[in-house]
């Protein structure tokens, strides 16, 4: 059975710092695309960061750039986004997904991911 479990999320002001984690198991996620995604009520889940295989290539929404890292560990299964600067449009429920099986290239569209977590909620006060 494969599952992604994120952790990390929290209540912080704005300014400040959270860490998500996700970690995988069942599979490897190796040789497949991860990302995080977010979706805050009454709106649409949105690309937050994406990252390569191997970890070479990674992009971000412009809301978030220049303030969050989006990193992976394939000896552990596991991808990070480290959000730093949180504004108060940052709160959403945040999501870690994975591409699977053959599909090795990167995808900024949600609906080419297989895989996902349960969420992890954010909420940044001002």
């Amino acid at each position: 059975q494969v599952q992604l479990v994120e952790s990390g999320g929290g209540l912080v002001q704005a300014g400040g710092a959270l860490r998500l984690s996700c970690a995988a198991s069942g599979v490897t996620f190796r040789h497949n695309p991860m990302g995080w995604f977010r979706q805050a009520p009454g709106k649409e889940r949105e690309l937050v960061a994406i990252i390569s295989r191997g970890g070479t290539y990674a992009t971000y929404a412009d809301s978030v750039k220049g303030r969050f890292t989006i990193s992976r560990d394939n000896a552990k299964n596991t991808v990070d986004l480290q959000m730093n600067n949180l504004k108060p449009e940052d709160t959403a429920t945040y999501y870690c997904a994975a591409r699977g099986g053959t599909r090795y290239s990167v995808s900024y569209h949600a609906s080419d991911y297989d895989y996902w977590g349960q969420g992890t909620q954010v909420t940044v006060s001002s």
